[in-house]
């Protein structure tokens, strides 16, 4: 069996996309499993030990310059990979106009089958004309979480029950960047482009001692110039911490996998080292938590939700039950 994957974007929803790859494996255990995403994920998916080919998807870029020869160029290269083999199996999860065209370029076998999301669930972006490209659309609850909804796609075009927690299948990346540190570090990941999502510095700042008191350093990415300098105010407060380089979304991966501990806002970053399974607070900040938290592990610590912002008291204790849990000293 040859199965394509065509889920593109963004970061948190490729992440909650990749259990639906080790749930493939569980039940069709010789079959082979391509994805399609956009370019800057690639990193992302390949550290997934159940997916066999990667299939760049550059749309981000290509639009910038549509016309060009390169990009036409491009275009014909990405057409060409996707058309290479016949799927007995395409799957989009995500119900965007622009997946089902892409599922609809792909090829299918005499007897292979196109199937996707039937309907918009709460809190998505689904796009009712993805279903023209649909061979089969499957009905899930409205109300489900992202993981959820994803697996149950799969899970109901193949026949199988979901009887297990997610498995994200993501391989520690060996990497070893000069501007990573080689002592345990808790990853600060602070920065989100809505500030409805941000929750206040002067408490990112307060509960940085529970952690450099066990001897992690504290690390500060960021991804826009305004969190650049956010980063550099936090680092100024915070003893032993340090503000990153820009990293590109493969580096971020690395810097995740390789990380002792993170405390993030609600962005696909922190969605990321749940996947990991990674000690993870993840704060949500008047944000619907229910739809897209990590509830599978007790690694994970969840706080906050829709019209609550959670307290500085609340996230250190949360920080403080999973350091205990892990039995955490000085070097």
């Amino acid at each position: 069996m040859r199965i394509l994957i065509v889920r593109v974007s963004s970061l948190g929803d490729v992440v909650h996309n990749l259990p639906v790859l080790a749930d493939i494996h569980r039940h069709y255990p010789e079959a082979v499993i391509d994805w399609v995403v956009e370019e800057p994920y690639v990193g992302l998916v390949q550290q997934n030990r159940h997916v066999n080919e990667v299939i760049p998807f550059a749309l981000r870029r290509w639009r910038k310059n549509i016309f060009t020869p390169s990009t036409r160029k491009e275009f014909r290269e990405f057409l060409n990979q996707l058309k290479k083999h016949s799927y007995d199996y395409i799957f989009d999860t995500q119900g965007l106009i622009k997946t089902g065209i892409i599922m609809g370029l792909a090829q299918t076998g005499e007897n292979g089958k196109k199937v996707g999301l039937a309907h918009k669930t709460d809190g998505s972006g689904y796009e009712p004309l993805s279903r023209l490209f649909h061979t089969q659309s499957i009905s899930v609850e409205k109300h489900i979480h992202v993981v959820r909804r994803g697996r149950e796609v799969v899970a109901k075009a193949l026949g199988y029950a979901i009887d297990t927690p997610p498995d994200f299948g993501l391989v520690t990346p060996t990497a070893s960047p000069e501007w990573l540190t080689t002592r345990p570090y808790c990853v600060f990941f602070h920065g989100t482009s809505r500030e409805s999502k941000k929750w206040p510095q002067k408490n990112w700042v307060k509960i940085a001692p529970l952690l450099t008191e066990r001897g992690l350093r504290i690390l500060l990415p960021w991804g826009s110039s305004r969190e650049k300098e956010e980063a550099k105010q936090l680092s100024a407060a915070i003893p032993d911490s340090s503000v990153l380089p820009q990293l590109t979304i493969a580096d971020t991966v690395t810097l995740t996998g390789k990380a002792s501990f993170v405390v993030g806002v609600d962005t696909g970053l922190s969605h990321l080292a749940a996947a990991f399974d990674k000690p993870t607070v993840q704060i949500y900040c008047n944000i619907p938590r229910w739809r897209t938290c990590a509830d599978w592990s007790p690694n994970i610590i969840s706080l906050g939700g829709e019209n609550e912002v959670p307290s500085l008291d609340e996230v250190k204790q949360a920080v403080q039950k999973l350091l205990a849990s892990r039995n955490w000293k000085l070097p």
